[in-house]
């Protein structure tokens, strides 16, 4: 059968509840529309602007960690072949001078744990 019920002498279907939508302007759609295309277009670029700054940044920061495992790696070659590079000795001499038992910084404290 049909699943139409009779109000009230108009014919009702199932599923069309709520009031319908008010009839809008179409070119303040349109507008709308268009204005939210554009704003949508400003937070993409502003989020492209802000992901290359970051990649730059980690571009850069991994660039100088290169550059330390570079001269880590001079370091342990020079001391391979018995010479001390002058770095090496400036941070021994350097940790010589204060008191053993004073450890402000972490390689201090490693190189008295070592002695």
């Amino acid at each position: 059968m049909d699943d139409s019920k009779m109000v009230g002498g108009k014919v009702k279907k199932p599923g069309k509840r709520g009031r319908k939508p008010a009839k809008i302007d179409l070119k303040a759609k349109l507008e709308r529309s268009r204005q939210s295309a554009r704003e949508c277009r400003a937070r993409k670029k502003l989020r492209y602007q802000y992901l290359e700054e970051l990649v730059s940044s980690k571009e850069r920061a991994i660039c100088a960690l290169r550059e330390e495992l570079e001269m880590y790696k001079q370091w342990c070659t020079a001391m391979d072949q018995g010479k001390i590079p002058s770095e090496i000795k400036a941070l021994l001499t350097g940790d010589e001078q204060k008191p053993p038992q004073s450890s402000s910084t972490k390689n201090s404290s490693k190189n008295s744990n070592q002695s």
